[in-house]
């Protein structure tokens, strides 16, 4: 008993430092989200095709940028653990290796989303959509090079456990999001009104302006500015290249993935009537902006592991992943609380439709049940991810999401004939899978590393 105190202080002192980290990162990750809300409204004060061209161009350019994203996000464990190794020289090799790649994956994804057009025709989309939708997703694709650079060196600051950047930059580039859709949307001040196509433009400037703030505010910040932001300083090295894709790779194809799943399922749900994937829409909506909690701090448990694994101190590392998991589930707790409690009043703000808001709020409460095994699966792959383990957990969550989620939610969905239902008990059943086979592999993980330490 004599030791309780010095654990809580401990315990404690381990948890301001993760709310300090996390905060910047969730208002990051929702002004980002905000940014998509913005495009919808712009949109849809339009006319109904063009609110359709710019929800079928998103929900084509968001898996492709989270696919960038989870590449550019093993930079977070290479610095943290140089950062808590001292080896800041690492760092300094990093960052412009990483903005290399962030220009790279960013133009190969513009590639992509210019020359998208005969893919829609897979997707049977109507033709009078076609042309707005590619409009816009070529509007789009001018800034992935800008994205690029910009959440390289997000990813970079982060992993030396500064957070606010990254903050600074997200509402800086929802302002600049704001004006560009009002301009070139309905075309004011003598621009040309684009329409829905015009979210296209207006979204490559924001990434353009995110990407040179990030630069800006590393030549500017006090800590940040020891190290060079400009590539053709420092030369392309491949096998810093390699060891980023080695360890990214898994990472984005984790994300691109489980965003997949989500998407097939919206396909399966067609069938039942557009009220069923309306319904099915709006629960997903709500509980994927109540994610984006759960997932910042899964960002910053994996600094905090980084940087204790890079300090060599497993006790920490242990006490890091401890206190990280319990806040996580703590939050989920009280958001499944919420939800349960409310489902009515959290679709009202989607919909006037009584018949509508009944469905999608009998859809939250199975939304309520996967607040906390969906809070450990991520909370977990983040502690992993400081690590640098991400192959296995890519395997994992594959077979959790694919292996069990879809099959199951296909099975109750379409062959019992249980609708919406039916797949979120699906959703439930794989993401308890991913957090029970992700907690086992965090185990593993820990006691590799204390034996390590001791030997």
């Amino acid at each position: 008993m004599l030791f309780a105190p010095r654990r809580f202080r401990l315990f404690n002192a381990e948890l301001m430092t993760l709310t300090r980290l996390s905060v910047p990162l969730i208002l990051a990750q929702l002004a980002q989200s905000s940014m998509g809300f913005v495009d919808t409204m712009m949109a849809g004060r339009v006319s109904p095709n063009d609110l359709a061209a710019v929800a079928i161009g998103s929900s084509i350019w968001f898996p492709v940028l989270l696919f960038l994203l989870g590449i550019l996000s093993a930079l977070t464990p290479m610095v943290s653990q140089a950062h808590g190794g001292g080896r800041h020289h690492e760092i300094d090799r990093l960052i412009p290796q990483g903005i290399y790649l962030g220009v790279f994956l960013g133009i190969g994804a513009a590639l992509i989303l210019r020359h998208i057009e005969p893919v829609l025709g897979w997707f049977q989309i109507d033709a009078t959509l076609t042309p707005l939708v590619t409009r816009y997703l070529a509007g789009v694709s001018w800034g992935f090079p800008g994205i690029g650079i910009c959440f390289a060196l997000r990813y970079c600051s982060e992993g030396l456990s500064l957070t606010r950047p990254g903050m600074i930059v997200s509402f800086f580039g929802l302002g600049i999001n704001i004006v560009a859709d009002y301009l070139l949307v309905f075309g004011v001040l003598g621009f040309p009104a684009l329409g829905g196509a015009g979210c296209g433009p207006a979204t490559a400037l924001t990434m353009w302006s995110m990407g040179l703030g990030m630069v800006f505010i590393f030549w500017r910040h006090g800590e940040l500015r020891r190290y060079h932001v400009m590539p053709w300083k420092k030369p392309f090295q491949p096998d810093v290249q390699k060891h980023l894709l080695t360890l990214g790779l898994p990472i984005g194809s984790g994300l691109f993935i489980e965003c997949s799943v989500f998407a097939i399922i919206a396909i399966l749900l067609a069938r039942f009537g557009a009220q069923s994937v309306a319904a099915h829409q709006i629960a997903l909506n709500f509980a994927s902006m109540l994610f984006m909690i759960p997932l910042s701090i899964a960002t910053a448990i994996s600094v905090r592991i980084g940087f204790t694994v890079g300090r060599q101190r497993p006790a920490h590392t242990r006490r890091a992943a401890r206190v990280g998991i319990i806040a996580t589930l703590c939050l989920a707790l009280i958001s499944a609380t919420v939800i349960a409690l409310f489902p009515d009043s959290c679709v009202a703000i989607y919909t006037n439709d009584g018949q509508l808001r009944d469905a999608a709020a009998a859809l939250l409460v199975y939304a309520a049940i996967f607040q906390l095994p969906d809070a450990t699966q991520v909370s977990c792959a983040g502690a992993l991810r400081g690590f640098k383990d991400t192959r296995m957990p890519m395997l994992l969550q594959i077979f959790a999401y694919w292996g069990i989620a879809l099959p199951i939610g296909s099975y109750l969905g379409l062959t019992l004939n249980w609708g919406a239902r039916g797949f979120w008990i699906g959703l439930i059943c794989g993401l308890s899978s991913a957090a029970v086979l992700l907690l086992w592999r965090l185990r593993v993980m820990l006691r590799r590393n204390s034996a390590i330490q001791v030997s």
